[in-house]
């Protein structure tokens, strides 16, 4: 009997300590694994390119790094983003999306609403709090407040963005030589609403001004391009819709249905934001919607942001994003496209938030004036916060 129990309390240790380096470490490694970025030499950057790119206003509309646990206020060595990063990285302006659902077997084709959930396992393994382990409004509002505790404890280094009047003090610091990084909070799909319009108050109130409609599933707003079929805004959605505009935020149609981007045009006439994508021309595949609705979106003011992985480019390379921008371009002007590169989305690029220089060089590489990289870069984001963020 005793070297039963001794067995037990041997196994019972080993499950223990198997368990803590689960948590310890496993997140971690998934990330390493998940965000990666393609070994490379140094990018050249001529003293002409880095001096421009010094001097201009960068903005980023789509990265999901709250989704890991790691601090944003160190340099870390693994995934896209955080604050140092984005500091060498020139960026003024950088939207954080919150996930808090995504399927299992995640694909571009069709994913089913009765998917298991991933976001779901990551929250126990990073040990987030009970209240978010199957709430998806928890989930969101825990990603903020580590995103306004971080600014909290290095206001200097960052600073959060829910009005204009923060929006135009910030660029004004950084016109005087301070170095601190503007973060706006945005959700990656409408469901932490989980159907409740009166949920979107409790987003505004954590300092969210960006609501996009969908991700991977099909939700009560409407469909998913990744959904099961091509469903438009619901009544509900339509609601979500109204809310987002009465409210002055940002609507966000990344992984929306087309059927849903042509119910937002038809309701609305604030801009909206396609905030990480591609252009189907350049890259024919079905995460790129078609030029037409891009052109559409163009049409009323909204900003096409380009991303930076594979997938939507063809090519992740800093000349390869460059050359999806200058399609960008070419369909729809310069006043209408931006940056959204999906860091820490369980993407890996060329590339990390740091080495921006390297996509400025790249787009004078291809003649594109220095007028229009300035917009593309930031001048258009900022265009649109403007147009939409309450004074």
């Amino acid at each position: 009997m005793r070297g039963i129990k001794r067995l037990l309390k041997i196994v019972l240790a080993i499950l223990v300590v198997g368990l803590g380096a689960l948590l310890t470490f496993g997140p971690g490694y998934l990330e390493s694994n998940l965000n990666t970025v393609e070994a490379h030499a140094p990018y050249p950057v001529t003293p002409d390119a880095q001096a421009l790119h010094d001097s201009l206003v960068i903005g980023d509309w789509h990265a999901d790094t709250l989704l890991w646990n790691r601090s944003l206020l160190e340099r870390g060595d693994r995934g896209h983003v955080d604050v140092p990063r984005l500091q060498e990285g020139n960026v003024a302006l950088q939207v954080f999306t919150t996930v808090t659902k995504s399927p299992a077997g995640l694909n571009y084709e069709e994913n089913s609403t009765s998917a298991r959930d991933n976001i779901t396992l990551l929250a126990y393994a990073q040990l987030w709090p009970r209240a978010a382990w199957d709430s998806l409004l928890e989930r969101a509002l825990y990603q903020a407040s580590r995103l306004h505790k971080y600014a909290d404890k290095a206001p200097d280094d960052l600073t959060i963005i829910t009005t204009r009047s923060e929006l135009d003090n910030l660029l004004e610091k950084r016109a005087a030589g301070a170095k601190t990084v503007g973060a706006l909070l945005g959700t990656e799909g409408a469901h932490p609403l989980e159907g409740k319009i009166q949920n979107i108050a409790a987003l505004e109130a954590a300092g969210f001004r960006m609501i996009s409609l969908q991700h991977f599933f099909d939700n009560a707003a409407g469909g998913s391009l990744h959904g099961t079929a091509d469903a438009g805004l619901t009544d509900f959605g339509r609601e979500v819709v109204a809310q987002v505009q009465a409210r002055n935020m940002v609507l966000d149609v990344s992984h929306s249905s087309q059927q849903v981007i042509r119910d937002v045009l038809e309701i609305t006439e604030m801009p909206i934001v396609v905030s990480h994508t591609g252009i189907f021309s350049n890259c024919q595949i079905k995460r790129n919607i078609p030029d037409d609705l891009i052109q559409a979106v163009a049409a009323k003011g909204g900003t096409i942001a380009i991303g930076y992985w594979k997938d939507v480019t063809c090519d992740d390379t800093p000349m390869g994003v460059a050359k999806t921008i200058k399609a960008a371009i070419d369909l729809v002007g310069a006043d209408y496209v931006s940056l959204g590169s999906d860091f820490d989305g369980a993407v890996g690029t060329a590339f990390d938030t740091s080495e921006l220089a390297a996509l400025t060089q790249a787009l004078l590489d291809l003649e594109i004036s220095e007028i229009d990289i300035r917009k593309v870069m930031g001048e258009n984001m900022v265009r649109v916060l403007r147009a939409r963020l309450a004074p």
